[in-house]
């Protein structure tokens, strides 16, 4: 990506990232709140006090660190002091982006915001005891909306890239709402949210061979998933692509 690092690619990878985020969102609907999994203690794991979403986050990306995991700037850890160094080789991934962006990490705010506004959106109430299976689609939901909403990242510096004397008078100002104005194009903000509640009804549709379902059942409401990228994924991208810009010229 280093020498192909064009808008066009950037909204390609964003695109598929939609994909995924669909579908981890229907893996989640499986399975109904399950609230204990969220409750601090109650798993009762010797020398951890903290819920089993958190352990499972904590240990995976322990786990995933060893490897090289976080090694790539497209990758973003919840819990950065939990890390392990890792045990193979540097993969030498291309590094497309400013090194000042590397501090910006916004996942304890992805973190909040899809365990106290999104899950109870879309997950139904109840308790099937599924608590681990519960936990690693929980994961998959948060490690997919951090990916797609840190590659505000990259979006930032293509534009950038594209427009330097543009985007360099205001990052010279530190004007952060003009920044946020130049970046927002609300036509493909529309067209970004009419995508993905048709990719929900698409993907997510319960398939019937009888054909006599007069209403059409979603495993995820559509509309959550339009609502999700209105509220949260493209406002939280943004977000990202100001803090990048405003250490741009650092």
């Amino acid at each position: 990506m280093a020498d192909g690092l064009t808008l066009e690619c950037v909204r390609e990878s964003l695109i598929r990232q939609e994909d995924t985020i669909v579908f981890s969102l229907i893996e989640r609907s499986n399975y109904p709140m399950n609230s204990p999994v969220y409750v601090e203690g109650f798993a009762d794991i010797p020398g951890f006090t903290g819920s089993l979403v958190e352990y499972v986050v904590r240990k995976t990306q322990a786990v995933h660190s060893t490897v090289g995991r976080y090694e790539s700037q497209e990758e973003h850890p919840f819990f950065p002091d939990n890390l392990l160094p890792s045990l193979l080789p540097s993969y030498n991934h291309p590094k497309v982006l400013h090194p000042a962006g590397d501090a910006i990490n916004i996942n304890t705010t992805i973190w909040d915001m899809y365990f106290n506004q999104l899950l109870p959106l879309f997950a139904t109430e109840g308790d099937d005891s599924n608590y681990a299976q519960t936990a690693a689609c929980d994961l998959e939901c948060l490690q997919a909306l951090s990916r797609r909403i840190h590659y505000g990242k990259y979006v930032a510096e293509v534009k950038f890239k594209d427009s330097p004397d543009d985007y360099g008078t205001l990052i010279r100002a530190q004007d952060r709402d003009a920044l946020m104005k130049l970046l927002t194009c609300e036509a493909i903000e529309e067209m970004v949210k009419r995508r993905v509640e048709k990719k929900a009804m698409a993907f997510g549709q319960e398939v019937t061979l009888n054909g006599t379902d007069k209403e059409v059942k979603y495993k995820v409401d559509p509309f959550v998933v339009s609502r999700l990228y209105e509220e949260w994924v493209m406002p939280l991208t943004k977000l990202v692509e100001v803090e990048y810009l405003l250490r741009r010229l650092d």
